[in-house]
């Protein structure tokens, strides 16, 4: 009986041992993720607080998070001493129009690596994503080169046109496009539908969830880019936000209030389109890292 009463004992303490080690493990993993998270807010936090800042606040120790006093004034600079609206505009047109370009491209160049059988296709998409491995400086100057004598030098239509290709964007939409059963495309040319019309009526609506990934990806990676313009855009009046923002720094002296109001209001379209996709988003990450 004794015996008994003992192992009973034992397997209750062996219980309690791993209810307190799950314990700990979700604990911890909770306060890594927590960590991980707080670091990447406080810097927004940070540019938030700034921007409704004086320049003698901005980098006074310890941070004051409340200032003692509210420089709206920052906000208006942004919008009255600068064309910040024009900026604005020719940063949501050339971001909208890559955006809708790439998936264009992107979508039908996979649709025929993964659904149109041709001789080397396997080869050839290959080759086609090995390009993700070869480093943007080495494509610059030829880049630079065939936009120049193709006359797209200080025009919108040399970064639109550049960026409207992707080789990540074929790779992740032929993945989705693999995971499709070919019996919906075989009973949909069998119903008659051309080969684009299987593509537009019947695959495409399929992948929501990688149009939604491709579109967060492309439309914060043109929304920021600043090495491209600063390369082929030299009218003033064609300068996208993060050109504009230079205008804040000055070669003697940088004005960080203005500066971080103009980066609050840089920030906010990319903000929406990730709210409104996100998701579609998750979806699409978590299913693309599995499928093919």
């Amino acid at each position: 009986m004794s015996t008994r009463v003992e192992a009973s004992q034992t397997m209750i303490t062996i219980a309690r041992r791993q209810q307190f080690g799950q314990w700990f493990r979700k604990t911890a993993l909770y306060a890594v993720v927590t960590a991980v998270a707080l670091s990447m807010v406080v810097p927004f936090l940070w540019m938030l607080s700034a921007s409704v800042k004086s320049e003698s606040e901005i980098f006074s120790f310890p941070i004051q998070w409340i200032p003692s006093r509210f420089f709206w004034s920052n906000y208006s600079k942004v919008w009255t001493e600068l064309p910040f609206f024009t900026y604005y505009l020719n940063t949501i047109k050339i971001a909208v129009l890559t955006t809708l370009l790439q998936i264009i491209t992107c979508s039908t160049a996979a649709y025929a690596f993964a659904k149109v059988k041709f001789p080397e296709r396997d080869k050839l998409f290959f080759l086609y994503v090995a390009t993700m491995m070869v480093p943007y400086q080495v494509m610059m100057i030829p880049q630079f080169v065939l936009i120049k004598k193709i006359g797209l030098m200080d025009s919108h239509w040399s970064l639109i046109l550049l960026g409207a290709f992707s080789p990540f964007g074929v790779f992740l939409f032929r993945q989705f496009f693999m995971s499709i059963p070919e019996e919906l495309s075989e009973a949909a040319r069998i119903d008659g539908l051309s080969e684009f019309g299987v593509y537009a009526r019947i695959i495409l609506p399929l992948i929501r969830p990688a149009i939604a990934s491709l579109t967060i990806f492309t439309f914060m990676h043109s929304w920021n880019d600043f090495l491209g313009p600063l390369i082929y855009l030299n009218s003033d009046s064609l300068f996208t936000l993060q050109l504009g923002m230079q205008h804040f720094q000055t070669e003697h002296a940088t004005e960080y209030g203005p500066l971080m109001a103009a980066a609050v209001c840089a920030i906010i379209p990319t903000i929406v389109i990730y709210f409104l996709a996100q998701d579609h988003f998750v979806e699409g990450i978590s299913a693309g890292a599995v499928k093919g």
